[in-house]
C-alpha cells in the first residue's frame, strides 16, 4: 500500500531527521518535557522488594508491549515511595529504559495505586505541544536509533545519559495530526504484529513437527504395522520387535579429543582443530580454526575423517554434527567425542538423528531434571540406543533428510517473511512520525 506525501517540506536542520513537512515544529526533549530518572536508593535492601505494599516499583522487565504489566511488579512501602518525589508516576507518563537494552518503551496506564521507578528507567512527561502516544512512536522509530548511534561515538557502554537524551530533537506536527499519526500506527503495527505472530506460530509448529517425526522414526521406525516389544531401556519404551538396543560402545569407537596444552600450540606439527563451539546441530565450522601440535603418530586418535560423528561433551550436551569433506588434516579438542562406526553395519547419519531425539527428549538429564554438565566417554559408551538393521537405518536416515529439509525450507521462508514484516513495520513508523508519508484521510 502506498501513501501520499505532504505538499511542501523544509529542512529540519537536524542530522537524524532530514526534511519534515512545512508547519511541523522541531523541539528537543528538554524544551517541552519533564525528564527524570532515579538517583540512588539510600541503602535499599533486597528484602524491601515486596509482592504487596504501598506502591509499585517498575523495572524494565515489567514492560509488556506498549504498556506496563502491573501483575508482576515489585512493590515498596510508603517511605521508599516518598524517598524520591520526582519519579512518582501518573497515568500518561512515558517510560524508556536507559541501561542494558536501551530504548524499551511503555506508557503508564490503569494505575490503581501509587507507582515509582527503579534505576535504569527515565520518566518522560509532556509539558506542552505533544502527546505521549505520539512521542512513543517517535522513540520507537529509526530516527531515535540513529540519534543514539550518532551520540555514542563508538562507545560500547550500553547507557543513555540524561544530558545526551534531553538534546534529542524530534518533529512535532499539530496536535490533531499527532492524534491521527498515533492512531494510524497503533492500527497498522497491530496488523503487522499479528502477521508476525502467525509466522512465529508456524515456525513453532514446524519445529514440533520436525522433532516429533525424528523421534518417531528413530524409536518406532517407518512401518506403522511393525510388531513392538519392550526395549528393556526405561527411557526408551517399546521398539519394533526385530530391533536391538546394544551399548553404543559395541557399535562405535568413541574417543575424546586432545587436551589443549598451551605449551604445545607452536611447533612443526601444527594442525587445525575443532572446538565445542565449532560443532552446532548438523553444522561444523572449518573456517579460521586455531592450531595445536598433534604428532603424526597421534593422528589415528586425535583427527577426524569424513563420516565421523562429533558429539559435544559439555555445554549443550549431546549436540551433534557429521564431518563432511575435509581439506587436509583436522584435529579435535577434548570438548568433543569422535564417534566412528566399528564396521559397515552402522549408518552414522541414523545415529545423528538418534542424538537429535535424545537431546530433545531428556535422555541426557540427571534424575529427569538438570542436564549433566559433562558427557564422559564412559557414560556415552554405556548408552543403549535403538539399533535397527543397516537397511532400515539407511531408509530412516534418507527419509529424515528429505522430510526435515522440506520443513527447514518452510521455516526459512517464514523467518524471511518475519524479517520483511519487521522491516516494513520499522519503515512505516519512521515515515509516519517524520512526515515522509501523509496519513490524513487513511481509513
Amino acid at each position: 500500500m502506498s501513501f501520499p506525501r505532504y505538499e511542501r517540506y523544509k529542512e529540519s536542520g537536524v542530522e537524524w531527521l532530514g526534511e519534515v513537512p512545512v508547519g511541523w515544529a522541531i523541539r528537543k526533549i528538554k524544551q517541552n518535557s519533564y525528564l527524570k530518572g532515579r538517583v540512588g536508593w539510600k541503602g535499599l535492601k533486597s528484602d524491601e522488594f515486596l509482592t504487596e505494599s504501598f506502591a509499585y516499583l517498575i523495572t524494565g522487565i515489567d514492560f509488556r508491549g506498549k504498556y506496563i504489566d502491573w501483575s508482576g511488579c515489585y512493590q515498596v512501602d510508603q517511605f521508599r515511595y516518598e524517598d524520591d518525589p520526582f519519579i512518582q508516576l501518573s497515568n500518561g507518563d512515558l517510560l524508556i529504559t536507559k541501561d542494558g537494552t536501551i530504548g524499551k518503551l511503555a506508557i503508564v496506564s490503569d494505575l490503581d495505586k501509587p507507582a515509582c521507578l527503579n534505576s535504569g528507567i527515565f520518566l518522560i512527561r509532556p509539558e506542552h505541544s505533544y502527546l505521549t502516544t505520539f512521542l512513543y512512536w517517535v522513540l520507537a522509530s529509526q530516527i531515535f536509533s540513529l540519534f543514539c548511534d550518532l551520540t555514542t561515538y563508538g562507545s560500547t557502554i550500553q547507557h543513555l545519559y540524561q544530558n545526551v537524551f534531553e538534546n534529542f530533537a524530534f518533529p512535532i506536527p499539530p496536535l490533531p495530526e499527532q492524534h491521527r499519526i498515533a492512531a494510524f500506527l497503533d492500527r497498522e503495527t497491530a496488523k503487522i504484529d499479528a502477521l508476525i505472530a502467525e509466522q512465529q506460530r508456524l515456525i513453532a509448529l514446524l519445529a514440533e513437527k520436525r522433532q516429533a517425526t525424528i523421534s518417531h522414526a528413530v524409536t518406532k521406525g517407518l512401518n506403522p504395522d511393525a510388531p513392538m516389544k519392550d526395549s528393556g531401556v526405561e527411557w526408551l519404551g517399546e521398539v519394533p520387535e526385530h530391533w536391538v538396543t546394544p551399548t553404543l560402545n559395541s557399535r562405535y569407537s568413541i574417543e575424546l579429543g586432545k587436551m589443549l596444552d598451551e605449551k604445545r600450540i607452536t611447533g612443526t606439527h601444527l594442525v587445525p582443530y575443532l572446538r565445542n563451539v565449532d560443532v552446532q546441530w548438523d553444522s561444523i565450522n572449518y573456517e579460521e580454526l586455531p592450531e595445536m601440535d598433534i604428532q603424526e603418530v597421534e593422528f589415528p586418535r586425535y583427527t577426524v575423517q569424513k563420516g565421523d560423528l562429533l558429539i559435544c561433551e559439555g555445554g549443550e550436551v549431546g549436540r551433534a554434527a557429521m564431518v563432511g569433506d575435509l581439506v587436509g588434516i583436522c584435529g579435535f579438542q577434548k570438548a568433543l567425542h569422535r564417534v566412528r562406526p566399528r564396521d559397515a553395519s552402522e549408518h552414522t547419519r541414523f545415529l545423528f538423528y538418534t542424538f537429535v531425539w535424545a537431546a530433545a527428549t531428556g535422555v541426557f538429564k540427571v534424575g529427569g531434571t538438570s542436564t549433566i554438565a559433562h558427557l564422559t566417554g564412559e557414560q556415552l559408551r554405556r548408552y543403549r540406543f535403538p539399533n535397527p538393521p543397516y537397511v532400515e537405518q539407511t531408509a530412516i536416515a534418507v527419509f529424515l533428510d528429505i522430510y526435515t529439509a522440506s520443513l527447514d525450507t518452510l521455516t526459512t521462508e517464514a523467518k524471511h517473511a518475519i524479517t520483511l514484516l519487521q522491516e516494513r513495520r520499522t519503515a512505516l513508523i519512521s515515515a509516519a512520525v517524520t512526515g515522509k508519508i501523509n496519513v490524513q484521510g487513511v481509513a
